[in-house]
């Protein structure tokens, strides 16, 4: 059977089977390691990191669990949740083959946030599994980001999470990409002279990634807001609607009166966010208003292939690093994890999302055009900038212990 990964041979030296693909060989060994933060060169310190002296702090953290936050790496550490369900564009290719990813999401917690982060894969798709496996976990944790769990599963598991855990869950599917595009959609508006309440939105895909960039883009004042599947638009006039789609209709096209297909929601609209794949019809952006943005976010093949955008709109981007304007979830969930760690979290709230996202926007400042709407991933005030305006809203919206 063809599945489109290369098989390669068996190399003698190396041991691996893929030994010259730079992919593979950057993976050899996979991509962390446990490092200790303290010495043991003799027995003094021997038996201060270990028995006898370990034995006073578990006492101490027995008698008060709140030590943890000082003498374990509890708070600094997250968990990173996934079923292997939804794993990139790959599907559902379970928990063994997900592991690469969450050991990239892994690293890049560290690399941008200064966050230790911990992949788990779950061998198990039951929605009271996943939930129970996490809530036992939880006291090694100071949070838990969810990561490539399909929809509709993944609303019940962090909702159901964050009823159970005083810990800050996070489903960077949905509000990573949420954040990050919020933070581009504010750049492209201004650049655009149009105000969000005055502005037409069009969202191609109504999973986990649909879902959250359509209620934050409400949070932030947007009203005149259509989400599309398969069959067209999410209305309530529909008959095959989850309850998910319908909670969703409720809040987006049985407010703004909008029904019918793609292309009949894209005509006049000022603004095009796709999360769900397939390809988008020229002539269907070509009904757009006029200055148009775009934000084709499928990877790794866009809704609507760069070149063809910028027939049609002023303002273009994609979820991919070789275009400009790369909707990216590491600007966001590396900060936002710190910043929630720093004032000790007990959830992230959707106040610090916005704050997230305008934090980011405001990055941007006067150097704002038409391919530069967001920042780089390199950019080095991202993080501090994202952890500082999260934890200041953490605070505002009652949820930081210090």
């Amino acid at each position: 059977m063809e599945t489109g990964i290369p098989t390669g041979t068996q190399d003698t030296a190396t041991g691996h089977p893929h030994a010259g693909d730079p992919v593979f060989d950057l993976h050899v060994g996979g991509k962390l390691e446990t490092v200790s933060t303290v010495a043991l060169t003799g027995a003094a310190e021997l038996s201060l990191a270990y028995t006898p002296g370990v034995a006073r702090v578990c006492e101490a953290i027995a008698a008060d669990p709140s030590m943890t936050q000082h003498y374990t790496w509890v708070p600094n550490t997250v968990a990173v949740v996934t079923d292997g369900t939804a794993v990139l564009g790959l599907g559902d290719i379970g928990p063994a083959a997900a592991m690469p990813v969450m050991e990239g999401k892994a690293v890049l917690f560290k690399q941008f946030g200064g966050v230790d982060a911990v992949p788990i894969c779950l061998d198990t798709t039951d929605v009271d599994e996943i939930i129970e496996t996490v809530v036992r976990l939880a006291p090694s944790f100071g949070g838990i980001n969810l990561e490539d769990i399909s929809a509709p599963r993944c609303f019940e598991i962090e909702d159901r999470l964050k009823e159970r855990l005083d810990i800050p869950v996070f489903h960077d599917d949905q509000h990573g990409t949420a954040v990050v595009a919020l933070a581009a959609l504010e750049n492209a508006l201004r650049l655009t002279d149009r105000e969000p309440g005055s502005t037409r939105v069009v969202i191609s895909g109504a999973g986990a990634a649909g879902v959250a960039i359509a209620k934050i883009l409400i949070e932030a004042g947007i009203t005149d807001l259509a989400v599309t599947d398969r069959k067209g638009v999410v209305h309530s006039g529909r008959d095959d609607l989850t309850p998910v789609k319908r909670a969703l209709a409720e809040l987006t096209a049985d407010r703004s009166g909008r029904s019918g297909s793609l292309a009949d929601a894209l005509d006049g609209a000022d603004v095009y966010l796709g999360v769900s794949g397939g390809l988008i019809p020229e002539e269907d952006i070509a009904r757009m208003a006029p200055d148009a943005i775009i934000f084709a976010m499928a990877n790794p093949t866009p809704e609507v292939h760069p070149d063809l955008a910028h027939r049609y709109a002023r303002v273009v981007a994609t979820g991919r690093s070789d275009f400009p304007n790369q909707i990216n979830n590491v600007l966001a969930f590396p900060g936002i994890f710190r910043g929630a760690f720093d004032v000790h979290a007990t959830a992230i709230t959707e106040g610090m999302k916005l704050a997230a996202a305008t934090a980011l926007a405001e990055l941007v400042g006067d150097e704002l055009r038409e391919d530069f709407v967001i920042p780089s991933p390199f950019d080095p005030r991202v993080p501090g900038a994202v952890r500082e305006a999260v934890a200041a809203a953490a605070r505002r919206d009652g949820v930081a212990r210090r």
